[in-house]
């Protein structure tokens, strides 16, 4: 990223890493974690106005900034062995924070495997496992939803048309990852989440199926 600054951002709750340009309006801003939620997603804070906000809608909703969006880049979930294959020289930072939180042991142990929410979210779709993980794109003023259990059911990668542009979907089933690219082959940012996440703040949210 050379001189350009960036805030990675992870809410468990909702299965959502997302990573954004930090600077805004010409000044590089530095983010927090609030404690706060909204539709069980996390709430972030920048620190020179203490606006919040929203990870999922990507635009601070409090605040003297509220109103103004956040830039999303592209970013890749997937597992540590194929992340670690692919890029051997990786820097990983350390766990070593100085606080006594113990990073070896994963406090949402059945989370992703329940039917519930820790919170309740009053808007989440009910088509699908609450859980189903979904690859999210809002591309031209449309928003679609690829479920990973739809995609699955076809070979990757998956061509769909988004309004007036085509698209590919690449789908890894082994290391549950995917990612969205353009007719030339490069990277659309796109947002993997629960369903209920991603539903509750989509309801408008279009749906890839694969014909039955």
């Amino acid at each position: 990223f050379a001189e350009e600054g960036i805030v990675v951002t992870f809410c468990p709750l909702c299965g959502t890493g997302m990573a954004f340009l930090a600077d805004i309006d010409g000044q590089r801003r530095s983010f927090g974690v609030s404690g706060l939620l909204y539709n069980s997603d996390v709430l972030l804070y920048d620190r020179t106005t203490e606006s919040l906000w929203s990870q999922l809608m990507m635009r601070a909703v409090t605040g003297s900034l509220s109103g103004t969006a956040l830039t999303l880049i592209p970013t890749t979930h997937t597992t540590w062995a194929d992340w670690r294959e692919r890029y051997p020289a990786t820097r990983v930072l350390s766990t070593e924070t100085g606080y006594a939180r113990d990073y070896q042991r994963d406090p949402y142990t059945g989370y992703e495997q329940s039917d519930s929410t820790f919170f309740p979210v009053p808007k989440a779709s009910k088509q699908f496992h609450p859980k189903e993980i979904v690859l999210g794109l809002a591309l031209d003023g449309v928003v679609k939803a690829y479920p990973f259990s739809e995609l699955a059911r076809a070979p990757s990668p998956v061509p769909d048309r988004i309004g007036t542009r085509s698209v590919n979907i690449e789908f890894d089933a082994e290391h549950r990852t995917g990612r969205v690219l353009n007719a030339d082959g490069e990277e659309i940012p796109s947002v993997m989440a629960y369903w209920f996440a991603w539903s509750a703040f989509h309801p408008e949210t279009a749906i890839f199926t694969i014909p039955r």
